[in-house]
């Protein structure tokens, strides 16, 4: 008989990792907190030199672990690692590092992105190119590779979970770098599921769609409003919810898939509707 009544803690006795957990303000942390909610443990990778080139500078690694871990419940642990994923090597250090710590893990989310070092058609170079491909698409297909590799097929389903950033929705004017290596990911999920289920690993691709990590002023909110039928900007946690979800024995039966998570977001409204 099928059990109807869901768990309070869905993720309990599961090692996710996450990549890119290094920022409050970040869709990383909230779905760390999230996981760590529902009873996950957890390993965080964090690469706090990118953050300090960007306009919001980095954040305060402790404080980020101890809001992880003011979600975690009895008996889950926190393990963090660190990883430069312009490096070709890096991602099988860093998988190595996580099974050294916390043993095999059940899930993986990549969410780590390279922003900035970009531009139009006329701007762009073939180093802008190649460091949005490496850290954007390279890292995460090796760091699937190497999850797939640990998975023991036995142990229940495995979950991998990719982040892209809407890529076929509308246009990302001065991203062409940036877009083309999020938007491969989105178009590798199927062919990369189809191999996997063999392992008894479902692999989906999450489109967080427009979320405020710091970055949005009112001015910007005023321009955009009306695109945004529920009347507000994205928030860590809504796409946060969706990527626990998707970790849990609730969501086993999806696969392959490209799941936008925007709120409606209406890149067709003008600001005179």
């Amino acid at each position: 008989m099928t059990n109807l009544h869901r768990e309070l803690h869905p993720l309990k006795g599961k090692k996710v990792f996450i990549t890119g957990v290094s920022r409050r303000q970040g869709i990383g942390y909230a779905a760390a907190r999230q996981a760590a909610a529902w009873g996950a443990s957890l390993v965080v990778h964090h690469f706090q030199s990118h953050d300090h080139e960007q306009e919001w500078g980095a954040d305060d690694l402790n404080a980020v672990f101890k809001g992880i871990k003011e979600q975690l419940i009895d008996g889950a642990s926190l393990h963090e690692v660190t990883g430069d994923f312009q490096d070709p090597e890096a991602p099988q250090q860093v998988m190595e590092s996580v099974r050294n710590k916390s043993g095999r893990i059940d899930a993986l989310v990549c969410n780590h992105a390279l922003s900035g070092s970009d531009g139009a058609i006329g701007e762009l170079s073939v180093e802008m190119l190649d460091k949005h491909w490496a850290v954007n698409t390279r890292s995460s297909i090796l760091l699937a590779q190497a999850f797939a590799k640990q998975h023991e097929a036995q142990s229940g389903r495995g979950r991998i979970i990719f982040m892209t950033s809407g890529q076929r929705l509308g246009p990302m004017p001065g991203e062409v770098a940036y877009a083309s290596a999020k938007g491969a990911l989105a178009d590798i999920t199927m062919t990369i599921a189809d191999q996997l289920a063999d392992q008894n690993i479902a692999v989906n691709t999450v489109n967080p769609g427009p979320v405020d990590t710091g970055y949005l002023d009112k001015e910007t909110w005023e321009k955009i409003e009306p695109k945004f039928p529920f009347g507000r900007f994205g928030r860590p946690e809504d796409p946060a919810r969706l990527i626990a979800w998707l970790l849990t024995e609730e969501a086993s039966w999806i696969t392959g898939q490209i799941i936008n998570s925007e709120g409606g977001f209406g890149r067709w409204r003008s600001s005179s509707e």
